[in-house]
């Protein structure tokens, strides 16, 4: 008996002195209460803007904290190599950084699921030097951010193309070396797709010289050293917002706008910003209410490139090209007085805006009305039941986009209440001015919108078009 009670004293010792069971990832990030996310400042990822944190990358990570039961804590960084050494270190959770796959990544991270995929190029200044066809035509140095994919796939080839001159840097960011190629102080740089869309914007003699690698994933990075219960609810995560078609909206939401790129079209709205728009700022801003005033000026630069007198073929006229029966509606006496059609417009607009359901969030309930104001609300309403019809959703602009071009089809504009209307027309509309109201938006917060009107020379040649 007493051998017995010893040896259960002894084995109550050696339980008492086990270690006890580690929480998993995802019971440690509930308990603390917070997910930490790592990620890259810029344009394509996350930023700050006038509202607050904002960008892709933080929106689904936002989304991703909230379903399992916790804030989310951005950790950002200028620095591709920076970010990474914060998951290593278990300083982060996890980067959403638009960062893609490569070999070396996966020998180091346990990557989500692709989300996204974008194409990398080679760019050069347009006009400054002929455009090379292929890496061997690269006759001066390419520059490139350490530590990016790009740096990778540089360090995989080098053997095969001793002579290409390049170089990796950590003082710039993609978005920087963009810039430096558009004024010349660097000659190439390879850029992600999405990247150099949104930069076109603002730079629009960047060129594509070539591609050097297509379809491309971008995807969550998480920790190899610790358990998968967080890389289980990032699969599931995605699974689902793809499932449910969210994904497509946000995608839409933040590049859908931004792949259509006209050189000409680009290069003389940033002309018009600096030598007309200053002439009308002051109205823009006093009659928009409630609108962003940079919203309306987009409005206006589409319908009317800023000019009090122009005149459509079907009778609409000035700044912001209204019927007549709708600028007596509006009290417009008349539509050439430049002060009278913004604030007749921007009116017009917001009326256009409390038609659409309220249940529509942001910003697709301006998309939306854009539509309407050019088309009508009938016809887009004619849309949306068309849309719901066929099994999309009548809410998201990216399902009903899809079906407005059909209102020219007497199969589908013979069931509808408004008939016949040249749908296509709203889907160029909307994007054009979703592509105006970032470039403003982009150059009024770094103060590039002139107080007077400057007289600048429109470079001659209209580069490649449409690309």
């Amino acid at each position: 008996m007493l051998k017995w009670l010893l040896s259960w004293f002894i084995v109550g010792l050696l339980l008492g002195c086990a270690p006890e069971p580690q929480p998993s990832q995802l019971d440690a990030i509930k308990e603390r209460g917070v997910l930490r996310v790592g990620t890259l400042l810029g344009p394509t990822s996350y930023y700050l803007d006038a509202e607050g944190e904002a960008g892709i990358e933080y929106v689904l990570a936002k989304q991703f904290a909230e379903e399992i039961g916790v804030e989310v804590e951005m950790v950002s960084r200028y620095n591709v190599k920076n970010v990474l050494d914060l998951l290593e270190s278990g300083e982060v959770d996890v980067l959403a950084a638009g960062l893609n796959r490569t070999s070396q990544r996966e020998q180091r991270f346990r990557f989500g699921p692709p989300y996204f995929e974008i194409s990398q190029r080679i760019v050069f200044k347009q006009g400054a030097r002929e455009r090379p066809r292929n890496l061997e035509e690269l006759e001066a140095e390419l520059v490139v951010v350490e530590g990016s994919s790009h740096h990778d796939w540089l360090q995989q080839i080098q053997d095969d193309y001793p002579e290409l001159q390049w170089r990796a840097t950590d003082n710039h960011d993609a978005s920087e070396l963009l810039r430096q190629v558009a004024e010349g102080d660097i000659a190439y740089t390879i850029a992600d797709s999405n990247t150099l869309d949104v930069q076109r914007r603002y730079y629009p003699n960047l060129s594509v010289a070539f591609t050097v690698r297509d379809d491309v994933d971008i995807a969550w990075l998480l920790n190899k050293q610790v358990d998968a219960s967080l890389y289980s609810e990032v699969i599931s995560f995605f699974g689902n917002l793809r499932h449910s078609g969210q994904l497509s909206q946000l995608l839409d939401q933040h590049f859908g706008h931004v792949a259509s790129f006209n050189y000409v079209d680009t290069s003389l709205f940033i002309s018009a910003v600096q030598t007309v728009l200053p002439k009308y700022r002051d109205v823009f801003e006093k009659h928009a209410g409630a609108l962003d005033w940079r919203l309306l000026a987009a409005i206006s630069y589409q319908e009317s490139l800023w000019n009090p007198r122009a005149i459509s073929p079907t009778g609409v006229r000035g700044m912001m090209m209204l019927t007549l029966p709708t600028a007596k509606a509006m009290g417009v006496t008349s539509r050439l007085n430049p002060e009278q059609s913004i604030q007749g417009g921007a009116r017009y607009f917001e009326r256009m805006l409390q038609r659409i359901p309220a249940r529509i969030p942001e910003p697709d309930r301006i998309w939306f009305a854009l539509a309407a104001y050019n088309i009508g609300y009938g016809h887009l309403e004619d849309a949306r039941i068309l849309t719901q019809q066929q099994g999309g959703d009548a809410d998201r602009w990216i399902d009903v986009r899809k079906r407005l071009p059909l209102l020219r089809q007497k199969q589908f504009y013979r069931q509808t209440r408004f008939g016949f209307a040249r749908g296509d027309e709203p889907v160029r509309y909307v994007g054009n001015i979703r592509r105006y109201y970032d470039t403003l938006v982009w150059l009024d917060n770094r103060g590039r919108i002139p107080a007077k009107p400057m007289e600048i020379t429109v470079p001659e040649g209209s580069g490649d078009g449409v690309n």
